[in-house]
């Protein structure tokens, strides 16, 4: 039973905002989202755009594999003009789980197929691609790297969240700190993955700057010594670094960054499984984007510093998100439902759709000629999309990404442009079971495939019911 969508109308769901002093808005016409719009030269057919969720459906040595390319094929047919692509390691040990893909020169080929097999099903839907843009993160999972957690500094609020890795006395978190000289070579390899891409076809490449993962948390480096920790110039050194190296060698090449605006501080199970932040004591240091005197509140200080000076060396578009899915998903992810080892949320999801909404226009309006794409949407349900149109039409946004709702309707911006409409028993619920498969580890591989199994049960029905045998409680 739902905990807290209750909603039919639009003036339910308003009636909610207004009670919890929220501003949203919403628009019952939706034109505004097949308006076109441009970046970096190229035309962009329309304001809806897939959200990287990751599949972890890679082969153990970073190939896409045959749900990968399930999954690209139905997104390219499925009438978002932007496709944001998922994680792909820049190197090896830069990976988050088993199966997550690596841009490599062994893995060219097959990359090369994943962009033209998704441009192959976008021309047999809707007939041209020309208006279609692709794109691939380029990331190192840093704290969360499955193989040994590297980090950029110590943070007493998430070391005790490290990836336990079996040693010979049991399970360990021992983590690499990361250090200046390897950081420089690290920029080497980001460049050539993005020399990778721009072979393989993508349009675009986002260099990943979110949900603590190791460029993320650079940024709030400031106990860290050395070239690359303290001062504000040096926090942000690296990702200067390789946006001026890629567009210099690379200037055909679009350059994104999915950025953190607001890290805030980690939760876990309170009372009553509803999810509490954990103790902290101000000033709180080791969070970017956040009020270190009170690390509930966001900061966009240096955030809009940040995005003004990637913009100057040729970033083109912005990718909003908040939080960190191992340790704050309701920032993230606004949810009805938490995944089996999480905690119950501690605020109404509202409150997390307008901070994403809220975040996106402030830095929307303070660069309008820059491409902002808004996250946090899929709770809304069937209402994401008039809530989008609000935002497009009064300047908040760009373009409005989905992700969860896209692994269980990956149509959506079709049947939305034609006179079919949302198919209502597709609408994603934020069950969380994507995200339980993610986590669960009782895989063979040490890796369950992630997809929507109530809404795509072809694909992932049966993998589900592998989970619920070998993990009852999932």
């Amino acid at each position: 039973m739902s905990r807290f969508f209750k909603f039919k109308t639009i003036e339910s769901i308003r009636d909610a905002a207004a009670q919890l002093n929220l501003r949203l808005e919403f628009d019952t016409a939706l034109d505004p989202l097949w308006s076109p719009f441009h970046v970096h030269g190229r035309r962009v057919g329309n304001r809806l755009a897939i959200q990287p969720m990751e599949g972890c459906d890679a082969t153990p040595d970073g190939q896409p594999g045959e749900l990968t390319f399930r999954r690209f094929e139905r997104f390219g047919s499925g009438g978002a003009k932007l496709i944001w692509g998922e994680a792909c390691a820049v190197v090896p040990e830069a990976r988050a789980n088993c199966r997550q893909l690596i841009i490599h020169a062994s893995t060219l080929s097959n990359l090369q197929e994943l962009v033209e097999r998704t441009r192959t099903a976008h021309r047999k839907a809707l007939g041209d691609d020309s208006d279609l843009l692709i794109g691939v993160q380029l990331t190192h999972s840093g704290r969360w790297s499955y193989q040994q957690p590297i980090i950029a500094q110590a943070d007493p609020l998430l070391d005790s969240r490290l990836p336990k890795r079996e040693g010979p006395s049991g399970p360990t978190a021992h983590a690499h700190l990361i250090s200046d000289d390897e950081l420089d070579r690290l920029q080497d390899d980001y460049v050539r993955a993005a020399g990778l891409a721009y072979q393989a076809g993508f349009d675009f490449v986002d260099l990943k700057q979110c949900h603590r993962y190791l460029l993320n948390e650079l940024l709030a480096a400031r106990r860290r010594p050395g070239r690359y920790g303290g001062s504000y110039e040096n926090r942000t050194r690296f990702i200067r670094a390789i946006v001026s190296r890629t567009r210099e060698q690379y200037p055909n090449l679009i350059v994104g960054s999915r950025l953190n605006l607001f890290d805030g501080v980690p939760f876990l199970k309170g009372e009553g499984g509803t999810g509490a932040p954990v103790p902290f004591q101000t000033p709180v240091e080791t969070c970017w984007g956040t009020n270190p005197e009170n690390p509930l509140e966001p900061d966009l200080t240096e955030p809009l510093q940040l995005i003004g000076e990637l913009q100057a060396l040729g970033v083109a578009m912005v990718n909003v998100s908040l939080g960190n899915p191992y340790a704050s998903p309701h920032l993230l992810r606004p949810f009805e439902y938490a995944p089996s080892e999480g905690y119950l949320s501690p605020e109404h999801p509202l409150i997390g759709v307008a901070r994403h909404i809220h975040c996106t226009r402030v830095i929307q309006r303070a660069f309008p000629d820059l491409v902002v794409i808004g996250s946090g949407y899929s709770w809304l349900q069937q209402f994401a999309f008039s809530a989008a149109a609000a935002e497009v039409r009064a300047g908040g946004v760009t373009a409005v990404g989905m992700g969860r709702a896209s692994l269980s309707q990956p149509d959506f911006a079709r049947r939305l442009q034609s006179d079919e409409g949302l198919d209502q028993k597709r609408i994603c619920r934020t069950f969380s079971y994507c995200t339980t498969l993610m986590r669960s580890k009782s895989h063979p591989l040490g890796q369950y495939p992630t997809g929507c199994p109530p809404f795509d049960k072809e694909a992932y029905g049966p993998i589900w019911k592998t989970l619920q045998a070998a993990e009852p409680d999932a």
